[in-house]
């Protein structure tokens, strides 16, 4: 199926050569997701904004709401019922969201019957304002209250406003198989738990997506078995913090942490690659560490964000670890799974009282470390976080911007140099499609999620090739498949 990618230029995007696939970091991607057309008798558009977890959260609400009625559409135009599953992290994405609402009232005035409801983070921390103060949408759905869809859209059907942005501590989707309308039909993501218990200063997700729970380790495992039997090669498993799932039987004879989930996904089959984010530099054990090197199938990339080079600051943003803490995991990463394990991060510029010696400090972390790809934005003061509670926002903008500049550039050259390591190595590759630039070339990732761009000869998506790298650009990887 088609999966159109809406580009808006006014998104204050990250740097370009990131990567796209870690749970909580927003990606700058608008999502529609896929028509359905089984004929059912009405039509629902859905957008999705920001990160993985809520394109994988509108997997479900499209299964949710294919049971009412609803198939799936393409076409603004055509749809009965509009949902927009929004993000919070950062003030641009809400930003993009009300100018999308703008357009989309506009719409509404020439079709008085559509319904429209915005999902997400959003939802749960504007709702008043939405419903009561701005009146631009018929309803409000938090992301735990997704079951409740059906009966909130009854009421809009009965002429009322509706809303639930009650947050749980048990809900986890657990049952729902998602209608994967966001895949490629080659990867998919399946969710392993909900919410954060990190109360990282400049972050809304522990206000938007409540407390950590995690999910029946026998359904997730069942989940990616599905996946693989309907020719799935792929699976990423996501959570806000994925190093802190711990799952137990109801008579707690059963008990499951990260590395052990990771390795009952990984022994379903051998042609399933498995991928995971986000960890956090806090949680992620040698227990996992170990396991990824004890299987070929789970991929060599960890996302482990850092947010600061400096440890002073890394305290104000109540991160939990020290620099000292950091370097250690990176060293532990290096030391079990090698210097070729792809390693990938954030990066704040211009946090609340960063100094000019601290900006120094993440430039010095970056050096060495050597990030494959990163996140990298400069600081957005979110309202109701800790630090807009309590920490001033007082490096001036200029300065950010100045500070992340720097930031991008040293990025930049390590993207190439760490993609130059893969030049004269034989690589194997998860084909996705085609190019973008060219059907004459097909592009899928390795095993370090580096892009790979290859002539197509006879292979198809969903192949896995051996290639041959022979150059690279800071953020692609070129080649010749070779026999095996």
């Amino acid at each position: 199926m088609s999966q159109p990618i809406l580009t808006l230029d006014f998104l204050d995007t990250p740097a370009p050569t990131a990567p796209a696939d870690h749970a909580h970091t927003p990606s700058g991607e608008v999502r529609v997701s896929a028509a359905t057309s089984t004929g059912r008798q009405r039509k629902l558009y859905i957008e999705s904004y920001g990160c993985q977890m809520n394109f994988s959260d509108s997997e479900i609400v499209s299964s949710i709401l294919f049971q009412e009625g609803f198939d799936t559409t393409e076409q603004l135009e055509g749809a009965d019922l509009v949902l927009l599953n929004t993000c919070s992290i950062r003030e641009k994405a809400e930003q993009t969201v009300r100018m999308r609402l703008s357009q989309i009232n506009g719409h509404k005035k020439r079709n008085p019957g559509l319904l429209v409801g915005v999902l997400g983070c959003m939802a749960e921390r504007l709702k008043t304002k939405f419903l009561e103060e701005e009146k631009i949408v018929d309803l409000v759905v938090g992301p735990d209250a997704y079951r409740d869809l059906p009966r909130l859209i009854q009421e809009v059907d009965g002429g009322q406003k509706a809303v639930n942005v009650l947050l749980s501590r048990e809900e986890t989707y657990a049952d729902i198989t998602p209608v994967r309308l966001n895949s490629n039909g080659v990867s998919a993501f399946v969710s392993i738990m909900r919410g954060c218990d990190n109360m990282c200063s400049f972050c809304v997700v522990p206000f938007t997506r409540g407390r950590e729970r995690s999910r029946d380790a026998h359904s997730i495992v069942q989940e990616c078995r599905d996946l693989l039997a309907a020719g799935y090669k792929e699976v990423t498993m996501l959570g806000q913090n994925v190093d802190s799932y711990k799952w137990a039987s109801e008579d707690g004879l059963e008990q499951v942490n990260f590395a052990q989930l990771l390795e009952r996904v990984a022994l379903l089959s051998p042609e399933l690659r498995v991928r995971f984010s986000t960890s956090h530099p806090k949680d992620i054990t040698d227990e996992v560490l170990y396991t990824m090197a004890r299987y070929d199938n789970i991929c060599n990339y960890i996302h482990l964000p850092a947010q600061s080079g400096n440890s002073r600051v890394l305290k104000l943003m109540n991160r939990t670890y020290d620099r000292a803490w950091y370097e250690d995991r990176v060293q532990a990463i290096r030391r079990i799974l090698g210097e070729d394990c792809a390693i990938s991060t954030d990066m704040i510029s211009g946090f609340c009282s960063e100094t000019e010696e601290e900006h120094q400090d993440t430039l010095s972390l970056m050096e060495q470390v050597q990030y494959d790809m990163a996140y990298m934005f400069f600081y957005s003061e979110r309202p109701g976080t800790l630090a807009a509670r309590k920490l001033e926002d007082d490096v001036p903008l200029e300065v950010k911007k100045r500070r992340l500049a720097e930031v991008i550039a040293v990025q930049q050259k390590h993207n190439l140099i760490r993609n130059q390591r893969a030049i004269g190595q034989v690589h194997k590759v998860l084909v996705e499609g085609f190019s973008k630039r060219s059907d004459e070339f097909l592009s899928g990732r390795n095993d370090q999620n580096k892009v790979v761009l290859f002539p197509k000869q006879t292979f198809q998506k969903g192949d896995y090739v051996n290639v041959l790298v022979h150059d690279c650009t800071a953020s692609t990887l070129f080649g010749n498949a070779i026999q095996a």
